[in-house]
């Protein structure tokens, strides 16, 4: 009896990868250091430790080999928080990579929601045909070093609002990142916004593991779950310990899969921001272990068809 046909979907970058295996990596980043200035300017302590390593231009022929060994088949480029009024050209700069290397298929770039023009800025960065959102970050924590937005309750102001349904208007999904304690306003904003797609970022990014912290974390992602149009990206889980083992990674993905289900969970590497402390063949390595007991069309969907249906891929 003959082996049965393998079924290869093609990339620009000639990978083969059989369809059931393919990945799509819903979260990475590639850059110009000349042109993010937080790579670029004095180093100074982040959430994700030294970080002397990134602080070069990283390209998607950085990205390449892992990509391949690995059977990634599509991308999902992230914003990186180029200079102030550079958002625009960032997202066309990604544009141009694409329409050289194949990759990234899909790009989530930067525009200031609270902004008075930001309908305006959409507009610019949809001349883009691999737009598919934006993420301004929103995150706020009592540390210090965790924090990122000028107050935890950006959210709810009303120009954000405004800017929220020009989002909505033009069918663009929204990257969600914050903390738990800010999880119960985002649930109101995703309830308020049905038409708008969100991805809460890094599962919620849980910083405390211990009880008190854990149960907060499960709390806020009860109510994020709860709302139909929030998915939950499995990516950065290494960012506050450093660290990417199955012991750590597991407990926080199955909690979120029990929580959101398969079919609103997408795996993204963090590549390479997680290079800090360990490789991208590790980071897939570890995610698969975490989903093993899930059945081959739930693993599918976490690793390629979430992804794919979200970013219309």
């Amino acid at each position: 009896m003959p082996a049965p046909r393998r079924v290869l979907h093609t990339v620009n970058c000639k990978l083969q990868t059989p369809v059931s295996e393919a990945i799509i990596d819903a979260h990475h980043h590639i850059w110009r250091l000349a042109e993010t200035p937080w790579l670029d300017g004095p180093p100074v302590p982040r959430i994700f430790g030294d970080y002397a390593p990134l602080r070069r231009d990283w390209s998607m022929e950085d990205l390449a080999a892992d990509f391949r060994a690995q059977g990634v088949a599509r991308s999902v480029y992230i914003q990186v928080n180029v200079a102030p009024g550079g958002e625009v050209a960032e997202v066309e700069w990604v544009q141009s990579v694409a329409d050289r290397h194949g990759f990234p298929h899909g790009i989530v770039g930067y525009a200031d929601l609270t902004a008075p023009d930001a309908g305006a800025v959409l507009d610019r960065e949809m001349r883009c045909a691999n737009l598919r959102g934006i993420r301004q970050q929103l995150h706020w924590h009592e540390t210090p070093l965790y924090r990122f937005a000028a107050r935890p309750d950006v959210m709810n102001d009303a120009a954000f609002r405004r800017g929220m349904a020009e989002l909505e208007r033009r069918g663009l999904l929204f990257e969600l990142q914050i903390f738990a304690p800010q999880m119960a306003d985002a649930a109101r904003l995703a309830r308020e916004f049905p038409g708008v797609p969100f991805v809460l970022l890094h599962a919620g990014m849980p910083e405390d593991r211990g009880p008190a912290g854990r149960a907060r974390w499960r709390e806020g992602m009860k109510l994020l779950a709860a709302c139909p149009n929030v998915s939950a990206k499995l990516s950065g889980l290494g960012t506050f310990e450093h660290r990417c083992s199955v012991e750590l990674w597991k407990p926080v993905v199955e909690e979120t899969l029990a929580l959101f289900g398969p079919d609103r969970c997408l795996f993204g590497s963090n590549y390479p921001i997680e290079s800090l402390w360990t490789t991208y063949a590790r980071i897939v390595e570890v995610m698969r272990e975490c989903a093993a007991g899930l059945a081959p069309a739930e693993r599918r969907a976490v690793f390629h068809d979430t992804a794919q249906r979200l970013y219309r891929l």
